[in-house]
């Protein structure tokens, strides 16, 4: 099937809607998975990053695909190429989230592109999230998955890239790191509690010898999360805006690097193993 062949017009638009509770198990596993890595905040509110572990799409094992995915056609489009990550994103955080809470999510397809890259055709899917309590819209994000074709035999077991924009440049003031091993026990910690079976962050034997990386993967989402807790607790107030886009894949075996870079009332965040690329670039505001 090719992608001329498909007319994805129909998914955009789509929406679908989920609840969930803010539960205190879940808070401490998210806390447990992440300690010391957290940034404090006021009160109540929930550890930023936390919403990634809120609805996830469910769907029964015979509905799964190859990946570990729900298998697409169903919300996402069904987009005929196998490997999918994360791009990258936007999140508005406009009021806390707090244990107890009752969320609903709505998200809607905003937007196909297809592109063609270094490594072959490429489809980006745009979601835009939006997460409600009772108490009004919390939390706005964009979150952008990006489709990419299968290795050819050459190319697997080799680490590939995301082709995507090249890194910016990261000055400013002051700059914070953290030093993150990632354990295969943090990995699957992470994909615990998100409920996320995309097996290239288990399954070895399947992220080496079929989606052709050099070892398991990091989780887009979880460097995200880092990025944003590094930046949140070097200032006393939480942030309103986070955007994040993924440069090249991140494989679990070395320890990577999280780092901001503070300019007034922003800050520029990266994640790295050290003499490697740059995996994921982001910028908090306040």
């Amino acid at each position: 099937m090719s992608l001329d062949s498909i007319d994805f017009t129909p998914w955009i638009g789509r929406s679908v809607e989920e609840t969930d509770i803010i539960t205190p198990r879940l808070l401490d596993e998210y806390r447990v998975t992440f300690d010391p890595h957290l940034a404090k905040l006021p009160g109540q509110e929930v550890p930023l990053g936390f919403h990634w572990c809120l609805s996830p799409f469910l769907a029964p094992a015979g509905d799964l695909g190859p990946d570990g995915h729900p298998a697409k056609g169903g919300f996402l489009p069904p987009v005929p190429l196998p490997r999918r990550m994360w791009a990258g994103g936007h999140v508005d955080f406009l009021a806390p989230l707090r244990s107890g809470d009752h969320v609903r999510r709505r998200s809607t397809i905003a937007s196909i592109d297809f592109k063609q890259g270094r490594s072959g055709a490429l489809c980006f899917v745009g979601v835009q999230h939006e997460y409600f309590t009772d108490r009004g819209l919390a939390i706005s994000e964009q979150h952008n998955i990006v489709y990419r074709e299968a290795p050819s035999p050459a190319a697997k077991s080799l680490e590939p890239s995301l082709p995507m924009a090249k890194a910016e440049p990261v000055r400013g003031e002051s700059h914070e790191s953290w030093l993150i091993e990632p354990t295969t026990t943090l990995l699957f910690r992470y994909s615990a509690i998100t409920f996320n079976g995309h097996r290239i962050h288990y399954d070895q034997p399947y992220a080496t010898t079929v989606e052709g990386y050099a070892g398991l993967v990091v989780h887009g989402p979880m460097q995200a999360t880092l990025m944003l807790n590094l930046a949140a607790s070097q200032r006393p107030a939480p942030p309103r805006h986070f955007s994040y886009r993924g440069l090249a894949p991140l494989v679990a075996g070395r320890a990577f690097d999280v780092r901001a870079v503070f300019d007034g009332e922003k800050a520029d965040c990266l994640t790295q193993v050290p003499g490697g690329p740059i995996n994921m670039q982001g910028e908090v505001k306040w």
